[in-house]
């Protein structure tokens, strides 16, 4: 695997550092954030997409994206479009 980084939360402190990366193999954008609060999950868990199960599936889990990496997830995004051609 190879990881392209993109970029990190510019509020980066010693409490948490939401990055981003492009896996440059498959083209998926790989996260790092915050764990979601219990409240966040549940929501998550109640509120199902059409045609899927209640619940978070054990081999998935919620976080929480800061807005102030949306920048940097649409780089992202631009970065994972460019290794899938």
């Amino acid at each position: 695997m190879a990881l392209q980084f993109i970029g990190i939360d510019p509020d980066t402190g010693k409490n948490g550092s939401p990055t981003a990366w492009v896996d440059l193999e498959t083209a998926d954008i790989v996260l790092q954030s915050y764990t979601a609060d219990e409240e966040t999950r549940t929501q998550c868990g109640e509120n199902t997409a059409p045609g899927h199960a209640k619940g978070i599936p054990a081999h998935e889990t919620v976080i929480r994206i800061p807005a102030r990496l949306v920048p940097i997830l649409r780089e992202a995004c631009d970065a994972a479009e460019r290794a899938q051609l």
